[in-house]
């Protein structure tokens, strides 16, 4: 079974980590939700509270075949500052390991200097990454190890082409009818 690492600082966006966790749990993908810091309890941008599962800083990094980044300004700058997902980040991207970031988090991919030349965001985020390589025409894009969404409308097809990726095509299509997220590709 594949494990998927989910690190949530507060302000991340609701809908975007929730609809992730819960597509990825149907595929079969084991997803642990790290809180940045000792208090499990982590709050949405939208006043939303989830408790995550565990401290970020006791992830075992050589256990996990992927990280998302759920976007969330706040919680993208969080997950940006942070020394721990930022040195996850560095270390998933050295054993080319899946690397996946959704509305303004693909910011703190570049952060970490490991977001690829060809990437999609939230609009106006690409202003402050860089607007070479920016796609605002598909939902997700894929470049080498790493994938990136657009936000909140997008989360579910973002989850869909994860599990795709870590569980197959037979899972994805069984998936995606199961959400009659046919608007997916």
């Amino acid at each position: 079974m594949s494990k998927v690492l989910v690190p949530l600082a507060d302000g991340f966006e609701e809908i975007e980590a929730i609809n992730i966790i819960d597509v990825l749990r149907r595929g079969g993908i084991e997803v642990i939700m790290a809180s940045l810091g000792s208090k499990k309890e982590v709050k949405g941008a939208h006043g939303v509270n989830v408790l995550a599962d565990v401290e970020i800083k006791s992830v075992d990094v050589s256990t996990l075949d992927m990280i998302v980044l759920p976007g969330g300004w706040e919680g993208t700058l969080a997950l940006k500052d942070d020394e721990n997902v930022q040195k996850i980040l560095k270390t998933m991207d050295k054993d080319k390991k899946l690397i996946g970031a959704i509305c303004a988090a693909p910011l703190a991919l570049h952060s970490a200097g490991v977001l690829k030349h060809n990437y999609t965001c939230y609009p106006t985020i690409e202003k402050e990454i860089r607007e070479d390589g920016f796609s605002d025409k598909e939902m997700v894009v894929e470049d080498a190890n790493v994938m990136t969404s657009r936000g909140p409308a997008t989360a579910i097809c973002f989850g869909l082409q994860i599990v795709k990726k870590l569980a197959g095509k037979e899972k994805y299509q069984e998936v995606k009818s199961g959400l009659l997220a046919t608007y997916c590709q």
